[in-house]
């Protein structure tokens, strides 16, 4: 439902937040040397490219499901919830990284859904701008994500084995 979906969004939004994770200048994806930020960057180019593809075509249905499975199943339920040790333990450079990562992700995420919910992501996108350094447009007049060059099919098969143990695990303990 769609309000389920916009109140998970709007709660990954408060929990990155508080967290610490805001926008960093300069960031790049591409420099994340921990497995699971290079993972959730591959994934997010994947999605971009699976949700651009559609909406070129007037698959609108795909795009909006693409979108929907990457924020709720990739992001929110497995990203963040791996990332929760990481972002609740001892400051470091693995700390900064998945909090800068986090960020990147989020504002990755409110363009991709911006054609799907104009209203909620254009609030997400100003209220995420009072960290960091300070947004160029508002969200409708910012540039359509080009996300290239983070395959990282390593990151994708550490991560997904891990993703398919808890979900094999899960599936035994339901079965019985």
């Amino acid at each position: 439902n769609n309000r389920n979906f916009a109140t998970k969004l709007w709660n990954a939004a408060r929990f990155v937040e508080f967290n610490g994770a805001k926008r960093v200048e300069g960031f790049d994806p591409k420099s994340a040397k921990e497995v699971l930020n290079r993972w959730i960057a591959h994934e997010a180019q994947k999605a971009a490219a699976e949700i651009t593809q559609a909406i070129e075509t007037y698959a609108f249905s795909d795009a909006a499901g693409a979108a929907y499975r990457f924020v709720w199943n990739v992001y929110c339920d497995w990203y963040l919830e791996f990332s929760k040790p990481v972002l609740t333990g001892p400051d470091g450079a693995a700390k900064d990284e998945t909090r800068a990562t986090a960020a990147w992700v989020l504002d990755e995420i409110l363009k991709l859904l911006h054609p799907f919910m104009p209203f909620v992501t254009e609030e997400l996108w100003a209220v995420t701008a009072e960290q960091g350094p300070q947004r160029a447009a508002l969200l409708a007049l910012s540039d359509w994500p080009k996300l290239e060059g983070l395959t990282d099919d390593k990151a994708e098969a550490e991560i997904g084995w891990v993703i398919d143990l808890i979900t094999a695990i899960r599936s035994i303990r339901a079965g019985m």
